[in-house]
């Protein structure tokens, strides 16, 4: 193993000692801390999405059905408008104090804001000031998550092995899939064993109470895993003065990210559209769908996303697994292109009176997620360098989860306004559209490093192969560098060749 050749002024070249090779129980510790929060937050997201209509009801009772639906999808919506505010403060921090600290403080904001809502009193008891106290837990939660699931893939992405990142980023969206899960099974069980009056009344305050005690599981485990080796070789560079480190690290200004890396922060946009316009449609937007507008009883439209979201934990690693061996990229294109083919067809089964064609539905577009959430965490931290990675990825994150987080409550405007029940199929078309066109620029990040850092190991003998494969790339880049001046010189000297013959036909143009 050769280092390539420099000049005395270059830097010096990446060594075995260089490459970090990451202890197994300390990167399974990260990935599970990582992992439980984001299930916190979508098991709120999960419950909310359940009990939309109990809490229509509750905060809304003088409006018709469907407009306290819309209400309480619209209470849900509202908070997202304070994510990017939230992504900024919690992305600036983490850039300047670490990700582990962030990440403790968002999962307490998170849990006590949940944990609140089910204290809030009906809007029989103190009026006007019921929906205005949802409404500020709401904010509330919306802030913490500003910088929440940007947080959690940045602190995988960065603990994670380059050649396992995928598999180890899926596993945070299964968190995802699991908070779902759970909530929604809470909500089921709860109104079997509560019946629909009692649920109503004051059953629908449990699963916001549970929040609690996982909001304090999830601080442990945040308190117990160290800062990333990313960012802790940042923080080094700093002591030693490192210029490039040391001139960025004074104020991370939000404008110069969005000049310098406008790219990358377009890629993000459209990425996290695709992704959770199709997450909020499934996932938030058809348990209400289901019962609201096709008729179909609640308890047995939730059971049957339960049955869907059970069926994505098996598919959701198997794509990380295998966007390490095959890229990013190809699942991109294939959710994107399964949306605009198969969205229609979804709907048309998913409004049919057959519950099996309702599931089949419901998991055709289950899997197409999949393709989405099973790369997006180890994609989008790969986008930025560490110096300003949280700051940029949790900005363009949370700006582009304003217009997804708003997916039920038009969705449901929509089809509300249009009497069509195919409106949600159109909406996902759109969005895979906005996929498509993010494949064509996205980079792809399987088996690299992070943007800027140098690589991760799982062993020392994995760190030797990595070594190679550097130098290997290296090599070949020179070699193209190579093959380009050898084409400029001919193409110089076929010019000269040119030259010389006119002023052979035209001496006075010499």
């Amino acid at each position: 193993m050769t280092p390539p050749a420099r000049s005395p002024a270059a830097p010096d070249p990446l060594g075995i000692d260089d490459i970090t090779v990451i202890d197994p129980a300390t990167l399974k510790k990260s990935v599970t801390a990582a992992a439980l929060g984001n299930a916190m937050e979508w098991f709120d997201f999960g419950v909310y999405g359940f009990v939309a209509y109990a809490l229509g009801q509750v905060f809304f009772p003088s409006a018709s059905p469907a407009v306290q639906t819309i209400a309480a999808l619209g209470t849900f919506s509202v908070p997202f408008l304070v994510r990017p505010l939230g992504g900024v403060v919690f992305g600036i921090i983490g850039d300047r104090l670490g990700r582990q600290k962030v990440l403790s403080l968002t999962i307490v904001i998170m849990a006590v804001s949940t944990f609140c809502i089910g204290l809030i009193p009906s809007f029989a008891t103190i009026g006007i000031w019921a929906p205005i106290l949802l409404l500020l837990c709401k904010l509330a939660q919306g802030f913490s998550v500003g910088g929440e699931y940007t947080g959690a893939a940045i602190f995988v992405a960065e603990y994670a092995p380059d050649r396992r990142r995928g598999f180890l980023g899926s596993w945070l969206d299964f968190g995802s899939i699991i908070g779902f899960v759970t909530g929604a099974g809470l909500v089921v069980l709860l109104q079997s064993l509560l019946g629909e009056h009692s649920f109503l009344d004051w059953g629908w305050r449990i699963p916001f109470f549970v929040a609690g005690p996982l909001g304090l599981l999830g601080l442990y485990l945040r308190h117990a895993v160290e800062e990333t080796p990313a960012f802790t070789q940042h923080l080094e560079n700093m002591e030693k003065g490192d210029q490039g480190a040391v001139q960025d690290h004074p104020t991370v200004s939000i404008l110069e990210i969005a000049r310098t890396y406008r790219k990358a922060l377009l890629v993000c946009v459209g990425m996290v559209l695709v992704t959770n316009v199709t997450y909020y449609m499934l996932l938030t937007y058809m348990p209400t769908y289901l019962s609201s507008n096709l008729g179909y009883s609640q308890q047995n439209g939730v059971m049957i996303i339960i049955a869907v979201m059970i069926g994505m934990l098996f598919v959701q690693p198997v794509v990380g697994f295998l966007s390490d061996k095959i890229g990013r990229r190809p699942f991109l294109i294939a959710g994107s292109l399964g949306l605009v083919v198969m969205a229609f067809p979804s709907f048309t089964l998913i409004g049919s009176d057959s519950p099996a064609r309702i599931f089949l539905g419901l998991l055709i577009l289950a899997v197409i997620l999949n393709c989405f959430t099973g790369v997006m965490a180890s994609t989008l931290p790969a986008l930025f360098p560490t110096r300003i990675r949280y700051s940029a990825l949790a900005s363009s994150f949370n700006v582009a989860i304003i217009v997804a987080g708003l997916t039920p409550t038009v969705a449901a405007l929509l089809v509300e306004r249009t009497d069509n029940l195919m409106v949600p199929a159109y909406y996902l078309m759109v969005a895979a559209l906005i996929g498509l066109l993010t494949a064509v620029f996205l980079p792809e990040t399987a088996n690299r490093p992070l943007r800027g850092d140098t690589p991760n190991a799982s062993s020392p003998q994995e760190a030797a192969v990595l070594l190679q494969e550097t130098y290997d790339r290296i090599e070949q880049r020179v070699e193209d560098v190579d093959a380009d001046i050898l084409k400029l010189e001919g193409e110089l000297d076929a010019l000269r060749r040119k030259r010389e013959r006119l002023v052979g036909q035209h001496p006075e143009l010499d």
